[in-house]
């Protein structure tokens, strides 16, 4: 039977990056049916409400979702802040199909190893971003507005298994890498921040073929930019994951390169997972062909990998992308002297044929 993918095009850009994604997904010859649906902006301009329940329950029907970007400047000032799309649309996604592990590999392609803002060579990773997404500060209530909006309330909340359901998908995930783990915090601060560290040592204790040292969030943001390349995995919270992995993927070159798998447990053998680029909807250039595909299609291959146990298919986006980039093709966010500028299309196309062409 053909597997079922949701596809959420999203706003902005999102339309034009999944377009170029499903159609890298068609060229691997594999068996898939997609059905689209509304959300974010697009679907609040359709029917009022950045989530759907036709949306939602298309996601729950389905094996895998994949999604563009949502949100932009035109919804900023929706009212109530509930309607917003990545309030009324992405975090609602996260709780409801329980989506707390963040999977976001940061790594330097090679022909793209001058792309990096850290000259000298600086540039060069091939980490993990370990990100828990359905917790802490973006979930926590009270969560409001008092004296007449002149005071705004933000609740961090931790509990225990939430840290050690997502340390154990880290644990897993290392010992596919270089079997080391850094757990980022603010313990010297924060009381949640203290319970992470607390069950994270714990763990550790348990799973001692995995090397597993704890470094604090303003420490870690400056040893990325530091040294990249000493990272692996980092295992942290959900406000933490989203600045440190934005982080790294400007180290790589560009927010356009990197893809994202937001994952849910295992039930009957498979890996329920939402898969989308890191980038957001980027209006300014939307329409134009001047997005970047490459995040989204990577994620199409994390999509394989982890939700259809297909590495090797995978790998063969991986490797197409690489190729494409190597014959010199760069849209406009990634353009270097002597390369060609291309359009979304193009590197789509370039995408496909170098896969097409490995078969």
């Amino acid at each position: 039977m053909p597997r079922k993918i949701a596809v959420l095009a999203g706003d902005g850009i999102g339309p034009e990056v999944i377009a170029e994604t499903v159609k890298v997904l068609e060229s691997t010859g594999g068996s898939y049916e997609f059905e689209y649906a509304l959300v974010g902006g697009a679907a609040y301009d359709d029917g009022g409400h950045p989530l759907p329940q036709s949306t939602l329950d298309l996601c729950r029907k389905s094996d895998a979702v994949l999604l563009g970007a949502v949100g932009g400047p035109k919804y900023d000032a929706i009212q109530p802040p509930e309607l917003r799309p990545e309030v009324g649309a992405l975090l609602p996604l996260r709780r409801e199909l329980n989506l707390y592990a963040n999977v976001r590999p940061a790594k330097t392609l090679r022909p793209l190893l001058k792309a990096s803002p850290l000259k000298q060579g600086r540039g060069q990773m091939d980490l993990v971003v370990m990100r828990e997404l359905t917790g802490g500060i973006y979930f926590a209530e009270p969560r409001e507005r008092r004296d007449n909006g002149d005071t705004a309330v933000d609740t961090c909340i931790y509990k225990r298994y939430e840290v050690e359901r997502i340390a154990r998908r880290a644990f897993a995930i290392a010992r596919q890498r270089r079997h080391e783990i850094v757990s980022v915090d603010k313990a010297n601060v924060l009381e949640t921040s203290r319970l992470w560290r607390e069950v994270v040592t714990a763990m550790a204790d348990e799973n001692r073929d995995v090397k597993v040292t704890h470094m604090l969030i303003d420490n870690c943001a400056m040893q990325l930019v530091r040294n990249p390349s000493q990272f692996d995995v980092i295992l942290t919270e959900n406000m933490f994951g989203d600045i440190l992995s934005d982080e790294a993927s400007m180290i790589t070159g560009s927010l356009g390169l990197l893809p994202s798998a937001s994952l849910s447990d295992e039930k009957d053998g498979k890996v329920f997972g939402l898969y989308e680029p890191v980038h957001g909807s980027a209006p300014d250039i939307a329409g134009q062909g001047r997005a970047n595909p490459i995040a989204a299609i990577l994620s199409a291959a994390m999509m394989l990998r982890y939700s259809f146990d297909d590495d090797r298919m995978a790998t063969k986006i991986e490797n197409a992308v690489e190729h494409a980039l190597e014959a010199g093709l760069r849209t406009a966010d990634i353009y270097e002297k002597g390369c060609r500028v291309v359009t979304t299309t193009e590197m789509g196309d370039a995408i496909s044929f170098k896969l097409q062409a490995a078969a």
